[in-house]
């Protein structure tokens, strides 16, 4: 079963991560388990998640105020990769990584993958990307200059967990990279690579995240990837930090 772990984006604890194992359940509660919240809304003993053949499932353990997956009041529920649940004052999100077959697949395509979103460029932006007739750069070379923006299209991140929470980074250009107190979206989280991802934007419907070899890995809606395509209301999730995209027309 692939690595997973909660992170706490909002609460007492915020920005603390707690690993879960399959080898039993994590108990969440006020007094009682692994993972204890200080706060009057939640009960002694609150929740526990516990893994599951298929992933992972949270059970309410008879809590005054319950639990919530999603917004939906639950007793006994499936999390997927990006879920958020809410405990007392406490929101938690799941984080999965890759498994071991997943992780050598995505490496094997990485190379394809990044030549595919190149083919969704105009001719006229390659040639601009390229320069004058110089035709010796790579895939990878051409996607770290300047892309630009659709025309019309406002682009930006909202960091919405970590230390930087409530700052905006407005797009003004087609890439975007996130790092450690670098580049175009620069956190102060110290969990982050200081060259730990870019956001690449191809076209309205062509928006792509792609992990650039960071230590601690990228999150796209609570998975792990290398490269995967972006959405608007989209999660990203770095370090002990989570970023939500925006897309206006």
């Amino acid at each position: 079963m692939a690595d997973a772990f909660l992170k706490v984006v909002a609460g007492a604890r915020q920005g603390f991560n707690v690993a879960l194992s399959p080898d039993g359940p994590l108990v969440i509660g006020r007094k009682r388990g692994d993972l204890l919240l200080d706060d009057p809304l939640v009960s002694s003993s609150h929740a526990q998640i516990i893994a599951r053949n298929d992933g992972w499932m949270i059970q309410d353990l008879g809590s005054t105020n319950g639990t919530l997956v999603d917004g939906r009041l639950v007793r006994e529920a499936p999390l997927r990769p990006g879920s958020e649940i809410a405990i007392g004052n406490t929101r938690l999100v799941l984080f999965v990584g890759l498994d071991d077959a997943s992780e050598s697949h995505l490496e094997e395509d990485s190379t394809r993958k990044t030549a595919t979103e190149i083919a969704w460029l105009l001719d006229e932006e390659l040639v601009e990307l390229h320069g004058s007739n110089d035709r010796t750069k790579s895939s990878s070379d051409v996607i770290d200059q300047d892309l630009r923006l659709p025309p019309g299209m406002h682009a930006a991140v909202e960091c919405v967990a970590g230390s930087d929470a409530g700052k905006v980074f407005r797009f003004t250009r087609g890439n975007v990279s996130i790092g450690r107190k670098t580049g175009e979206i620069p956190l102060t989280d110290l969990e982050i690579s200081r060259r730990h991802a870019v956001i690449e934007v191809f076209g309205r419907e062509m928006i792509f995240l792609r992990d650039l070899g960071s230590t601690n890995g990228t999150y796209h809606n609570g998975q792990r990837v290398t490269v995967s395509r972006l959405h608007n209301g989209d999660t990203i999730g770095v370090g002990r930090s989570v970023l939500k995209l925006d897309i206006r027309s």
